[in-house]
């Protein structure tokens, strides 16, 4: 009996070493293919371990983020290494350093001669090779300054208000009307409905429905890990790109049909048009895959953040009562103060709304929409005695910046009202990012947030179905219900305009 019991202890622990040795030589993996052709280098990278062959660290930032507690993928190594602030990672299909503190940050995103856009390929592939992501820096800076008078301007952002402001009237009386609906979803619809006027001059319902669903397929792959088989988002987001770009450039081949035959009356009455007529310093336009592109990257990213972060800002307004009053008391006495012959808003009134600005940067610090953004060495840098070796992806990790306690205490609690007396150090705000690639669509986005709370602050409060539905934060924090609720007029009958 007693060398039976022997006999087993002996063979489950030659089991229990095998699984060791195993797991330790494809733990080592990596190790060695990425890490011993460094020579001396390899032993100045940031801590950290890049994870099983191929899949890298993916599986545990896939089982943190689709847990309830998304910062235990940081905080496991934080636990392990140190609170260091830059860590070696495998992450997307490519040997990565992730840097989590400001400082670590500012040098990532403003040093253009250390650091190029570095994001997978697969989200190079769906967003677009001639998008901003996938540019060079001097190509960036150029598409940069023609595009963003378009969205950024004064005169422009003034001249989209009566129509940005026009939609959310209609699309909130209509809701009222509904009983329950996905509040996300159509907010994602009216947000999508004002970026394609501004950059398309399109309003045809169905095409816009049948765009946005593209859309969204579109955006679940860009962060998805890049399996081109059916049933995976990757290769959905795929088949979305194709589907979207035959779109556009039907549309693309029109306008150009279009400005041939009325060359001497052609205006510019939109992006695409903009887009068409710009020249670059040899005379030469763009071509049509450099305009898709662009048109793409720009729709998918004009309205997502918007409609998120609108969202959001609703949903946390209503969960507090005192920053629900402090909010629409300012739209009150904005509201109060305007002429009974004006009508709409005016951008000196929505900058006016100094408390909503807390909100609005409130709620965009707490969800921070883009948990990171990816860049690559050019060369060998070093940066706090860490070496990130050339060719190496970095991933500037925001999220851990908007939740860090001695930058914000009690950094999960929204809280408008700490913005008071607190002025963001540089690079401890960075919901658009920082640099020469920050985003160019902030102020716009910005604006009709601002729109949407003024009109629903004033008139309309929103009364969830699932108030502890389950949150979802990948591809970006949202409630899994999509926020079922019902939108409800504080009034017997909608304002008048205005």
């Amino acid at each position: 009996m007693e060398m039976m019991v022997s006999m087993w202890i002996v063979v489950l622990s030659a089991i229990l070493g095998g699984f060791v040795t195993v797991k330790w030589v494809l733990m080592s993996v990596n190790w060695w293919v990425y890490e011993t052709k460094l020579g001396d280098k390899q032993y100045c990278l940031p801590p950290g371990d890049l994870g099983w062959p191929f899949i890298g660290n993916m599986w545990s930032f896939l089982r943190a983020f689709k847990s309830k507690d998304p910062d235990s993928f940081i905080h496991s190594f934080v636990s392990r290494f140190g609170d260091v602030g830059i860590y070696k990672a495998f992450m997307f299909g490519n040997p990565s350093v992730i840097v989590t503190m400001p400082e670590t940050c500012k040098r990532v995103l403003n040093d253009d001669n250390a650091f190029k856009p570095g994001w997978p390929t697969s989200a190079v592939e769906l967003v677009g090779k001639k998008s901003f992501i996938g540019i060079s820096y001097e190509e960036h800076k150029r598409l940069r300054r023609l595009t963003a008078a378009s969205i950024n301007g004064h005169e422009a952002l003034s001249i989209y208000i009566p129509y940005i402001e026009d939609n959310v009237v209609s699309a909130l009386e209509k809701w009222s009307e509904l009983g329950e609906i996905e509040f996300l979803t159509h907010l994602r619809m009216l947000t999508f409905r004002i970026i394609m006027f501004i950059f398309l001059s399109s309003e045809s319902q169905e095409v816009m429905e049948a765009l946005e669903k593209e859309y969204t397929a579109l955006n679940h792959g860009v962060r998805s890990m890049a399996i081109n088989l059916p049933g995976f988002a990757y290769y959905n987001a795929l088949k979305a790109r194709k589907n979207l770009v035959a779109v556009f450039q039907s549309v693309v081949n029109e306008r150009r049909s279009r400005g041939k035959a009325n060359a001497s009356s052609l205006k510019m009455n939109d992006m695409l048009d903009a887009l068409l007529d710009v020249k670059d310093e040899k005379g030469e336009p763009l071509d049509d895959e450099e305009i898709i592109d662009i048109m793409l990257m720009y729709l998918n990213a004009g309205h997502e953040s918007s409609a998120h972060t609108t969202m959001w800002a609703t949903v946390f307004l209503q969960q507090h009562p005192e920053f629900l009053a402090k909010a629409k008391a300012e739209q009150e006495r904005i509201a109060k103060k305007r002429s009974p012959t004006k009508e709409g808003l005016t951008l000196v009134e929505i900058r006016e709304m100094k408390y909503l600005s807390k909100v609005i940067d409130e709620t965009m610090r707490l969800i921070t929409f883009s948990l990171t953004v990816f860049r690559e060495a050019l060369t060998d840098v070093n940066i706090n005695g860490y070496v990130i070796p050339k060719g190496w992806k970095i991933l500037v990790w925001f999220r851990s910046i908007h939740l860090d306690p001695e930058i914000y205490p009690n950094p999960k609690e929204f809280n408008p009202s700490r913005w008071d007396d607190h002025t963001a150090k540089a690079n401890t705000f960075l919901p658009f990012g920082a640099g020469s690639r920050l985003c160019p669509g902030n102020d716009l986005a910005k604006l009709e947030i601002a729109i949407f709370l003024h009109h629903f602050l004033l008139n309309y409060r929103l009364e969830r179905v699932n108030p502890e539905s389950r949150v979802r934060y990948l591809p970006h924090t949202r409630p899994a219900d999509n926020c079922l609720a019902r939108v409800n007029r504080l009034t017997p009958s909608p304002p008048n305009k205005y």
